[in-house]
């Protein structure tokens, strides 16, 4: 399962749900708007910044929409 933490508000988070969405591809959406949601990001990812995906299934972390979105593609 991929998570994906977001801020609703992100227009990049946005981005990448709808594409996600779009095609099909279950993930867990994790909002920062929640301080242990954004604790565990930063402990995760060293920053805060989203969207972060996380693949646990493949040991995957990254930042960035369009790396994410790219990334996605190939799960298909």
């Amino acid at each position: 399962m991929l998570d994906l933490f977001v801020l609703e508000t992100c227009p990049y988070c946005k981005k990448v749900m709808s594409y996600m969405d779009e095609n099909g591809i279950k993930y867990r959406k994790i909002d920062i708007i929640d301080k242990a949601s954004e604790d565990a990001l930063i402990q995760l990812g060293g920053k805060r910044q989203v969207p972060f995906l996380v693949d646990k299934d493949r040991n995957i972390q990254m930042y960035e929409s369009n790396d994410i979105i790219e990334y996605v593609k190939t799960l298909k």
